[in-house]
């Protein structure tokens, strides 16, 4: 019977020890780290980012900038302010990991992964304006898809 309890447990472990963050210090400010280790340096602004992207269709980047908003759901999403002040989609890599549902708003992040210019649906943005608390007029007004840059994150510092 023990080994059938350890074989039902083991996976829960290693899942909850991944959603752990780590807190890392760099640039004299420190962070929380969602996802791979990263650390600030080398990372670009978004006007900078725009401007290396702007005749590409992907790009592989680390990228700074300011949290919209985040999925208060499961914190499996968040948004993250275009130079324009547009948002701009940001999910995590194979769900690996997620960041806190609330409390986000306004705050610094360093993100490094892949951004990529997509069409998204009307059933998709509607749906992440469900999980962002929209109202359902404020979902209801969504009638046309978006392309957009989004962005595939493989770790993401969030300064505290």
């Amino acid at each position: 019977m023990r080994p059938f309890t350890l074989l039902l447990v083991l996976p829960l472990a290693f899942h909850l020890q991944a959603q752990q963050p780590a807190t890392a210090v760099g640039a004299n400010a420190s962070y929380t780290n969602y996802g791979d280790a990263i650390t600030p340096d080398g990372a670009i602004g978004m006007a900078e980012f725009e401007a290396a992207a702007a005749r590409k269709d992907s790009l592989e980047a680390k990228v700074e900038g300011e949290i919209i908003e985040s999925c208060t759901k499961k914190g499996c999403w968040m948004t993250v302010k275009m130079s324009d002040g547009s948002p701009m989609m940001v999910r995590f890599r194979d769900y690996g990991f997620f960041v806190p549902k609330q409390g986000l708003e306004g705050k610094e992040v360093v993100m490094q992964g892949r951004a990529k210019k997509e069409e998204t649906s009307v059933a998709m943005l509607r749906h992440y304006a469900e999980d962002a608390g929209k109202s359902k007029e404020e979902i209801a007004a969504i009638t046309e898809p978006e392309i957009s840059w989004k962005f595939e994150a493989d770790g993401v510092l969030i300064k505290e």
